[in-house]
C-alpha cells in the first residue's frame, strides 16, 4: 500500500521501517477501500508513523484515556522542539487518527454504555410490536422514544415500574404541554404510552388502570391540510439544481423521486442499483409502511438524470445502495440526510414555514396530481396507500372540485 501513495525512495523506507508498518499498511488499504483520495492517504500514513511510536499493540488494548495521555506526551515533545503552533488541532488529530487505528486493529475498548433501568423491558415491549402486531420499524421507534423518555424523565430507576402511578404519567404530560409540544404531539406521546402500560398490564409490570387512564389531546381525522409546497415551489427546487457540480446533480435525482413518485425519505434512503431496471424501464420501490415492493414505470426525466448521477458522480463504492455520500468515506445517504437535503435548498430559496422536509414534496406530488384531474384511487395507488380511506385528505385541497360544489345552485332541489 505504501508503494501506491509514496514514489520517493527515502519515504518509502522511512514508512516500512517504522513501527508496526504492516498494521499500518492494512489500515490504509481499508481507507482506499473506502474511496479516500491519494492526498488523503498520504497525510493520513504520515499521522500514522508519528502514532504507532506511542502504543505497544503486541502486548494489550486500549482506553480512550490512554489515547488521551499519549496525544499529550506528543504535544509537550513538539512544544519543546518548537514544531506546532495550534496545539489543539494537532492533538485532535492525533486522538483522531490514533483512534480511527486502534479500533481497526480491535485493539480500542469501547466505553461501557450505561444500563438503563427499563432497557430489558422496552426491548420487549418493541420484540412484541414488531412480532405480535407486525408495526414498522418507524412507529417502533417512535413509540420507544416516547416511553424511554417518560422513564428517564422520571427517574424511574429510584423505584420498580410495579409502583409506578398514573399521576407521574400525567404530570409528565402536562410537563410536555408547558414545554411547548403541541397537540398533535401529546397524543401521539399519550397513544405510544397507553399502548406500552397496556403490554405492561399485560404482563403484569404496572399496576392495572394506567393504560385506560392516559388521555391526551383529541385530535380530529383529516382536521388539519395537507403540509405542501405549491407546484411552483417545487419546480424551483427542482430547476436550483440545474448546475454541473456533483451535488447538483445527485440532488436533482433525489428531488424528482419525491416530487414525481411522491416517495418517503425512508424509500429513497433504501433505493438500491438493483432497484432500477434499465432494460424494461421499471423502478421498484420497497415501501416502508406496507412492507412490499411497488413497480413503477421509469419516466425518461427521472430515468436520465438517475444515469447522469451513476456516469459522473456516484463513486466507486462496492456498497449498493442508489446513493451515497460525495466524499469518502461513501456512506449511503440517511434519512437525516434526505430531510437536510430538501430543508437546505428551501432555505436558499426563502420558503419558510415549520414543514420543509422531503414529506412535503410528497404531499405536493398528491395534490398536484390530484389537481390535474386523477382520482382519489388512482394518486392512492401512485403513493403506495394500501386503501382510499388514507388519501381522502387530499379531497380537501382539490380546489376545482371544491370551486364546483360552491357553485352549485341549490335552488334547483327546492
Amino acid at each position: 500500500m505504501f508503494e501506491a501513495i509514496y514514489s520517493y525512495p527515502q519515504v518509502l523506507r522511512r514508512h516500512r521501517d517504522g513501527p508496526w508498518a504492516e498494521e499500518r499498511e492494512r489500515f490504509l488499504a481499508h481507507c482506499a477501500e473506502q474511496g479516500f483520495s491519494r492526498a488523503t492517504l498520504r497525510q493520513t500514513a504520515a499521522e500514522l508513523l508519528v502514532v504507532a511510536q506511542y502504543f505497544d499493540i503486541s502486548e494489550s488494548t486500549f482506553i480512550a484515556h490512554d489515547v488521551e495521555a499519549a496525544a499529550d506526551r506528543w504535544v509537550r515533545f513538539q512544544r519543546r522542539r518548537q514544531r506546532i503552533q495550534d496545539c489543539r488541532w494537532s492533538r485532535q488529530r492525533f486522538v483522531s487518527t490514533a483512534s480511527s487505528w486502534l479500533r481497526f486493529l480491535d485493539c480500542l475498548e469501547q466505553p461501557q454504555q450505561e444500563t438503563k433501568p427499563f432497557a430489558h423491558l422496552i426491548e420487549e415491549f418493541s420484540d412484541f410490536m414488531r412480532d405480535e402486531r407486525g408495526l414498522s420499524a418507524k412507529t417502533i421507534a417512535g413509540r420507544c422514544w416516547q416511553v424511554r423518555h417518560l422513564l428517564d424523565s422520571l427517574q424511574t430507576a429510584k423505584h420498580s415500574l410495579a409502583r409506578l402511578s398514573l399521576k407521574e404519567v400525567d404530570d409528565y404530560l402536562t410537563m410536555k404541554a408547558d414545554q411547548g409540544w403541541g397537540r398533535v404531539t401529546m397524543a401521539s406521546a399519550a397513544s405510544a404510552l397507553r399502548s406500552f402500560f397496556t403490554y405492561a398490564e399485560m404482563r403484569r409490570w404496572c399496576p392495572s388502570g394506567i393504560a385506560a387512564g392516559i388521555e391526551g389531546p383529541r385530535v380530529f381525522r383529516e382536521e388539519g391540510l395537507p403540509r405542501s409546497l405549491d407546484w411552483q415551489q417545487v419546480r424551483q427546487l427542482i430547476a436550483s439544481t440545474g448546475g454541473c457540480g456533483a451535488r447538483d446533480i445527485r440532488d436533482r435525482a433525489i428531488l424528482m423521486l419525491f416530487a414525481i413518485y411522491g416517495l418517503r425519505r425512508s424509500e429513497v434512503s433504501q433505493l438500491r442499483l438493483e432497484d432500477v431496471d434499465w432494460e424494461h424501464e421499471v423502478l421498484c420501490v420497497t415501501r416502508s409502511k406496507l412492507r412490499r415492493t411497488q413497480d413503477y414505470p421509469l419516466i425518461p426525466v427521472v430515468g436520465d438524470v438517475i444515469l447522469r448521477y451513476l456516469q459522473e458522480v456516484r463513486p466507486r463504492s462496492t456498497r449498493r445502495e442508489l446513493f451515497l455520500a460525495l466524499k469518502a468515506p461513501f456512506r449511503p445517504l440517511s434519512m437525516n440526510d434526505m430531510y437536510r437535503l430538501v430543508r437546505s435548498r428551501l432555505a436558499v430559496l426563502g420558503v419558510s414555514g415549520p414543514y420543509r422536509g422531503p414529506h412535503c414534496l410528497r404531499h405536493a406530488c398528491a395534490t398536484h396530481l390530484l389537481a390535474s384531474g386523477l382520482t382519489l384511487k388512482q394518486v392512492g395507488d401512485h403513493l403506495g396507500h394500501r386503501s382510499a380511506y388514507a388519501t381522502r385528505v387530499y379531497a380537501k385541497v382539490d380546489l376545482a372540485g371544491l370551486r364546483q360544489v360552491a357553485e352549485f345552485d341549490l335552488r334547483g332541489l327546492l
